[in-house]
């Protein structure tokens, strides 16, 4: 951006245009609404509306999104299609790694067998399966639906800007980060895990951040979006907890976010960047301008650059399709195989053993039902709340296990994953270790939020 751009000042128009659609997309997503004797959000009232019109019929559609993803898949991956390739939204959806494209037949697999009741009980029971296909999948296929069509008034009309500014005060002190990365970890937090991902990566191979900030921001704030976690609170039949369910996932992700940095392994990185040089990037605001008004013209700047229509259609369009097609199937796969093994063996039970003392010491109930659900969320972020439900009674464990699975943050179906594919420097011995970290850190902040709220 030249001079002459940065202190150009922005029309009234731009203006509107960026406070009309963030605060729609405030009240969508943020703002809690009593309907029918329950506290929820227009979002997930709006997919709750979609499910019940479509009642009985999901479980087919998902089938049959789930096999088309697969068709495409083996397209892209085999044949390599110039309408496929030439598309980079396309590509990244289709053209995945062998271990994805395995996942998703696999995926495919269970659906059909589970739909049409075929092969082993162990893979189509209601407590398996069943419970994917019939119980998660069409919450997803709804929330996912709404959420993914609405972000992009969270996204692209120039909130994250604004809040980026106001917050690049305290980020170095703070996070040990820089300034500018805040508009990405907001991007990330509020927006979904995956794009926080994909675009630390492609500002650490931009130069823009360290190896030692790359790995950060990718382990520390690609949160699941509120997306998910509307998903999780719904499974875990607690929607009416919303509120304070959502602020003890802020205040447990801020304590991990504070401490994350300080220690190995994500402290041992180096704060050389891409070129291997150390020479550190200067911050972005202008001198003699304040945060607020910085960050009103960057907001300005951005909904007026930003093709409303488009924005809004094609990019939740987009994220619709990502999340019905690039999450899904792997959330069948990997979920009816844990819950499998979580029914027919004491894995998860061996496991979480460790982590019965400590529930325990903290005076959580049904300890040891919960302690399963401890570790099983690296493989899938919705495991432990697939599992908690079946096993655990208690509103207050229900409500740990789900703030839990979601502040752990590194799970190998999605984020995990697409950070070893990335460029950011983390390897898998250092997710695991990061992993194991989140969840000692957050869980005592949850517990105590919990004994408050219940």
């Amino acid at each position: 951006m030249d001079k002459e751009q940065t202190y150009s000042k922005p029309s009234t128009a731009s203006y509107i245009k960026f406070i009309i659609p963030s605060l729609i997309g405030i009240f969508l997503f943020m703002i809690p609404i009593s309907y029918a004797g329950e506290v929820t959000i227009p979002v997930a009232l709006l997919a709750d509306w979609i499910q019940g019109v479509l009642e009985g019929t999901l479980p087919t559609l998902m089938t049959v999104i789930i096999t088309l993803t697969v068709i495409l898949t083996l397209i892209a991956t085999i044949a390599k299609p110039s309408y496929i390739m030439d598309r980079p939204f396309l590509k990244s959806l289709l053209h995945v790694k062998p271990v994805w494209v395995i996942a998703r037949i696999l995926g495919m697999i269970f659906a059909i067998m589970t739909l049409y009741k075929l092969g082993p009980e162990q893979v189509w029971s209601d407590a398996t399966g069943g419970l994917l296909l019939e119980g998660l999948i069409p919450v997803l296929f709804s929330v996912f639906l709404f959420a993914g069509l609405f972000l992009p008034l969270l996204l692209n009309f120039g909130l994250l800007e604004l809040f980026g500014a106001l917050l690049t005060k305290i980020m170095r002190p703070i996070f040990t980060l820089p300034g500018r990365s805040s508009i990405d970890c907001l991007a990330s937090w509020l927006g979904d895990g995956t794009i926080g991902v994909l675009l630390t990566s492609k500002q650490y191979e931009e130069g823009n951040y360290s190896k030692r900030e790359a790995a950060v921001i990718g382990t520390t704030f690609s949160v699941v979006s509120i997306t998910f976690t509307i998903v999780v609170l719904k499974q875990m039949e607690l929607d009416a907890y919303f509120g304070p369910y959502y602020l003890t996932i802020v205040l447990a992700g801020l304590a991990a976010a504070l401490i994350m940095p300080r220690i190995p392994p994500l402290s041992r990185k180096k704060d050389t960047y891409v070129d291997e040089s150390d020479v550190q990037k200067s911050e972005d605001i202008p001198e003699g301008m304040s945060s607020l008004k910085w960050g009103l013209q960057s907001a300005a700047r951005k909904a007026d650059k930003t093709n409303s229509s488009e924005a809004i259609f094609k990019g939740g369009v987009q994220n619709v399709l990502d999340m019905w097609m690039g999450v899904i199937p792997i959330v069948m796969a990997i979920g009816t195989v844990a819950l499998i093994v979580a029914e027919e063996t004491p894995f998860f039970e061996w496991l979480g053993a460790p982590f019965v003392p400590l529930l325990q010491l903290m005076q959580v109930p049904e300890a040891a039902a919960a302690a399963q659900t401890m570790v099983v969320g690296f493989a899938d972020m919705f495991l432990p709340a697939l599992i908690g439900f079946e096993l655990v009674e208690s509103e207050m464990t229900r409500f740990i296990i789900a703030c839990l699975s979601v502040t752990q943050l590194i799970y190998m179906s999605e984020v995990g994953g697409l950070l070893l594919g990335s460029k950011i420097p983390v390897s898998f011995k250092d997710l695991v270790l990061i992993f194991l970290e989140r969840t000692l850190i957050t869980l005592p902040v949850i517990v105590l939020m919990a004994h408050i709220i219940f």
